[in-house]
This record gives structure tokens, C-alpha cells and sequence, in this order.
């Protein structure tokens, strides 16, 4: 890459996640999508990429490698099942891989939270959406008291959930609580996950409770504030709808609207990650070019 050019990227997975994905790598100045991997010639996402005026083939992370196309940087918006096949087959071309399927393999990244320090490594893993929609407010809470005990309820809209997230759900719920547990030390974490199937669709919704000693809930306010406004800055459509803290709770209400008009509204599960994915490539392209002009 050079101090002027876009970074190339590459999309594995064509699925809802995989082309909002592309709608906003579309948007960004720093992110050039050469290339984007499906299974299936047949599939409709790679036929919506191919009208999009992108590059497309079929048969995984394999077809990508036989393509010759260099990239700098390869999203996995695939599956759970099967992203440690594609790091295995990507790690030796020395692409930086942004994992969005739950896998848990990569490091668990969080943009607001530890973007610098996972960076420096080539394998980072987006947890899953309700895992950025919660963590950044769990970490700014568990900074003023340890929690005892963390519960979070996503609920999101079943026509925003595909195929592949439907069959990761197991991993999105382990790999979540992992993270929590990570990020806030709290020795019990509980992860509850809704598809609803109503009508209209919901938005994309992410209930936190936190139990904990000695809380004062003037700076758990404050600290709410604070983190909420730093992850709209890159997700605008996240926001805090209600908060209520005491001396040994505190529950934040957290409601994600998809913005930008290429996904309804509801899917604000597959804005909350693309939007972390699309942040935290934008990083690396800054440092990558701040590189460059050092050279």
C-alpha cells in the first residue's frame, strides 16, 4: 500500500452482514473492496456485489488465495464454522483479518475500548453485535466498580438475522459472555439472546444489568454518557434509552438503528459490527499510511 491509495480489502461472505458490509466500505475514502468471496456463484448477495461494479468469485477463502489479488486486509462476515479454515489458509499472506462471525479465535476487539493494543496484532475477532453494543458500557462501569454479576438481553428483529447467524447462536452466546467476562472481570456472566419474528420489525434493542458493591450513580451516569458518545461517533445510530443506576444495580437500556438507508432501520445487530469493522479498518489504514510517509 502505498501513502496515497486505499487499502485493499477483501469480503468473505455474501449474506446480509457481508453486503451492508460493502455499502460502507463503498462510503469510505480509506477501504478499496477488490474483491468479494462467496460459496456459491448462485448466491444473490455475490449477484448484488457483481451489480454494485465489484469484483466477485465463488468457493471460500481457497478462491481467494488462486484469484492472485493482494489485499491488505480481509473481513470474514462468513461463519463461525467456518473462519478457522479461512485464518489458517489467510494467516501466511500476512492480510490483517477482521473476524465478524463469533468464532472467538482472534483477539476480542472492541473499538472504543482496546482498538491500539489488539491492532498491533493480525487477527481480531468483533465478538458479535450484541458484544459491541454491550462491552463498551460494561468496561466504562466495571473501570468504577468490579461487578459481582452481568446480564445482557439482545433482542433484535428475525428478518435481520441470516442464516448463518441463526446457526452461530450457541458461539454468539459463548463468545459474548467470554468477552464480558474479559473486559469487566465480573466472575458471572449471563447472555440471553431474542429473534423475534414480530411485526413491525423491532430495533435492534441490548438490555444491561449490572449488580456490584459501593456504586455511585452520578459517575455510572457520567460514564454511560461518555462511552455512549464515543461509540456514535463511528455508529450513529447507537444511543442509550434509558438508565437507572443505584448502590447495588444499575440497568442501561440500549437501542441500535441501522442509518444510511441501504439496510432497514431494525438491522441495527448488523450496524453496530460493520460500523466497529469498518472503524477499526479505517485505524489501520491511518496507521499503515502514517507508516508510509515515515519511511
Amino acid at each position: 500500500m502505498s501513502t496515497t491509495t486505499p487499502l485493499k480489502v477483501a469480503v468473505l461472505g455474501a449474506g446480509l452482514i457481508g453486503i451492508d458490509l460493502l455499502h460502507k466500505i463503498d462510503r469510505s475514502p480509506s477501504l478499496d473492496c477488490v474483491l468479494v468471496v462467496g460459496r456459491d456463484s448462485q448466491n444473490t448477495g455475490l449477484r448484488q456485489a457483481a451489480a454494485m461494479g465489484l469484483a466477485t468469485t465463488a468457493g471460500g477463502a481457497a478462491a481467494l488465495l488462486d484469484s492472485g489479488q493482494h489485499v491488505d486486509l480481509v473481513f470474514d462476515a462468513s461463519n463461525a464454522d467456518s473462519h478457522a479454515e479461512h485464518w489458517r489458509l489467510l494467516e501466511p499472506t500476512g492480510a490483517l483479518v477482521v473476524d465478524l462471525t463469533p468464532h472467538n479465535s482472534g483477539i476480542p476487539t472492541v473499538p472504543t475500548v482496546n482498538a491500539a493494543e489488539a491492532l498491533t496484532s493480525r487477527h481480531l475477532s468483533l465478538i458479535s453485535c450484541g458484544g459491541q453494543a454491550a462491552v463498551p458500557l460494561l468496561h466504562a462501569i466495571a473501570r468504577h466498580r468490579t461487578p459481582e454479576y452481568v446480564e445482557v438481553v439482545s433482542t433484535g428483529a428475525s428478518r435481520s438475522a441470516g442464516r448463518a447467524t441463526r446457526l452461530n447462536l450457541d458461539e454468539y452466546i459463548a463468545t459474548t459472555q467470554g468477552a464480558i467476562r474479559a473486559f469487566t472481570g465480573a466472575p458471572e456472566v449471563k447472555v440471553l439472546v431474542n429473534v423475534s419474528p414480530a411485526t413491525p420489525p423491532p430495533p435492534f434493542r441490548v438490555t444491561l444489568t449490572v449488580l456490584a458493591s459501593d456504586i455511585d450513580p452520578g459517575t455510572v451516569r457520567n460514564l454511560v454518557a461518555t462511552t455512549s458518545h464515543e461509540v456514535s461517533a463511528f455508529a450513529p445510530g447507537y444511543a442509550v434509552t434509558s438508565i437507572d443506576a443505584a448502590s447495588e444495580k444499575v440497568i442501561v437500556a440500549v437501542e441500535v438503528t441501522a442509518v444510511g438507508g441501504r439496510i432497514p432501520a431494525y438491522a441495527g445487530n448488523l450496524d453496530i459490527i460493520n460500523a466497529a469493522a469498518i472503524n477499526l479498518a479505517e485505524m489501520h489504514a491511518a496507521s499503515v499510511l502514517a507508516e508510509g510517509a515515515a519511511a
